[in-house]
This record gives C-alpha cells, sequence and structure tokens, in this order.
C-alpha cells in the first residue's frame, strides 16, 4: 500500500502495515495487532509525543538499567517488528543482554523472531533454549532461560506482558515497562514506568543511558529523585486533559 508522506496520519499507517506484513511473516501474532491498536488509542490522548513524564521515566529506566548488575531486555513479536534495531541499540549502551520470549509460542516462531532479532542488531540472543521456568506464570511465557531472565536483577519489558511483569516483581527484580496503557497490570507492576510509544521510547532510553554512563553520582540521583507512582499519577491526569481537550475540540465545530 503507498501511503502519502502528506498523510496527517503517516507514521502511524506505515506502522500498521509494518504490523501487516509481519503476521503474513509469522512475527507477529494476530492477537498482537488488537495490542498495538489499543496503544495507539492511549497515544492519541497524549497528543502522540513524548510528555515530560514520559521522558522523566525513560531517564530514570536508563539509569536503572545501567546501574543493574545482570540487566535484561526481553522482547516478543511486537517488539521485534516494532523496534528490533532500536531496543539492540539500547542493549549496547546499558550492557544488558536481550532474551526472546513470547506468549503465542511456537518452535517455528520462536526461531522466526530470534532470527529477526539478530539480524536487526547483530548480537546474539537468548531465549533458542528456553532451560528455565518463571514461577507464578500459567502460560508459554513462563519459559525462559536460566542465564537471563531467571538470574537478571533489572527486566525491561516492552509492551504489555502483565503475567511476567507481576511475577519478576514478586521475586524481587526490578522491572521497567513500556507500555500506553497507564491501568495494565504490566504498568502498575513496574518499578519504573514508561508510558510512551515503543518507537521514541527506546531511543530516548538510550540517549539518556549514553549521557548517564560513566557517571555513577548522577545516576544514583536520578533513581532517588524518582517517584513512580507520582509521575504514573501526572501521566493519567495528562490523558485526561487530553480527553478533555478532545471533547471541547469536538464541541466546538
Amino acid at each position: 500500500m503507498k501511503i502519502s508522506k502528506d498523510h496527517p496520519r503517516y507514521r502511524s499507517l506505515v506502522t500498521r502495515e509494518r504490523m501487516a506484513a509481519m503476521v503474513d511473516d509469522g512475527i507477529v501474532s494476530t492477537t498482537g495487532l488488537i495490542a498495538h491498536g489499543r496503544g495507539e488509542a492511549f497515544d492519541y490522548l497524549l497528543g502522540e509525543v513524548t510528555v515530560p513524564e514520559a521522558d522523566l521515566a525513560e531517564r530514570t529506566a536508563a539509569a536503572l538499567l545501567l546501574s543493574a548488575k545482570r540487566p535484561v531486555i526481553t522482547i516478543n513479536g511486537n517488539a521485534a517488528a516494532l523496534a528490533a534495531k532500536e531496543l539492540g541499540d539500547l542493549a549496547r549502551a546499558t550492557g544488558a543482554q536481550i532474551e526472546i520470549n513470547l506468549f503465542h509460542r511456537s518452535e517455528e516462531r520462536l526461531m522466526k523472531v530470534c532470527d529477526l532479532v539478530e539480524r536487526e542488531t547483530g548480537l546474539k540472543v537468548l531465549g533458542r533454549e528456553q532451560d528455565a521456568v518463571l514461577d507464578g506464570i500459567a502460560s508459554e511465557r513462563a519459559r525462559c532461560t536460566s542465564q537471563g531472565l531467571l538470574s537478571a536483577d533489572v527486566v525491561l519489558i516492552p509492551l504489555e506482558d502483565g503475567d511476567r511483569a507481576e511475577a519478576m516483581a514478586k521475586v524481587g527484580k526490578k522491572v521497567i515497562s513500556i507500555d500506553l496503557n497507564p491501568l495494565s497490570r504490566t504498568t502498575l507492576a513496574a518499578d519504573v514506568a514508561v508510558v510512551d510509544e515503543l518507537t521514541r521510547a527506546v531511543p530516548n532510553i538510550t540517549r539518556w543511558a549514553n549521557g548517564l554512563k560513566g557517571r555513577p553520582q548522577e545516576t544514583k540521583g536520578v533513581l532517588s529523585a524518582f517517584n513512580n507512582q507520582e509521575n504514573l499519577a501526572a501521566v493519567m491526569r495528562r490523558m485526561v486533559q487530553g480527553l478533555e481537550k478532545g471533547t471541547a475540540d469536538r464541541s466546538e465545530r
């Protein structure tokens, strides 16, 4: 499908077409398209930009990844389709490992997602052979690697994955979420909740990581100053304002 760059929804439409193509390629599940659309709805309320609260959370996420001993970035099909290369850049900037973990799992799909991420990032990923299980998860997402998620102290979860976010928080791992839904289980379980669109959020976290690298005192200060609950509440207030503004604009037409 040819999309004019002059279209006001150009970026969104291009992304949708890419996601649809990734379904045909076996990377994204059909239900992954539903999750993507749900995220877009929340992004409308933020004006489809990185708001100050999101940028603050992204800075804190970078600080937390840099302070970790065993950081892991976990990638599902949607995250691979949207931002595999950018997540690889973040892994390099923070020293994090990448592990592939799927809800709608088959051996064929798992290999396809691993191949895509390795091709896009130039990094070796974990997850082709899953030799461990996360307690408290009933789905296939319980399967993981002992070298990666099982032994991680900080885990970045891009996009909605409430089961694993809650399970990892329960065993004391620090969780960073990137999820446009401020009320999802993933967001509410996170220690640092980034409410921003994935392809904006990941480069921002990488930029902050590169800026904070080698500055441990500043990194510690960023972490100690951040209040996740207050920041999340501010994001939700901003969404409400976005909804009220949209309603007011419509009533004036």
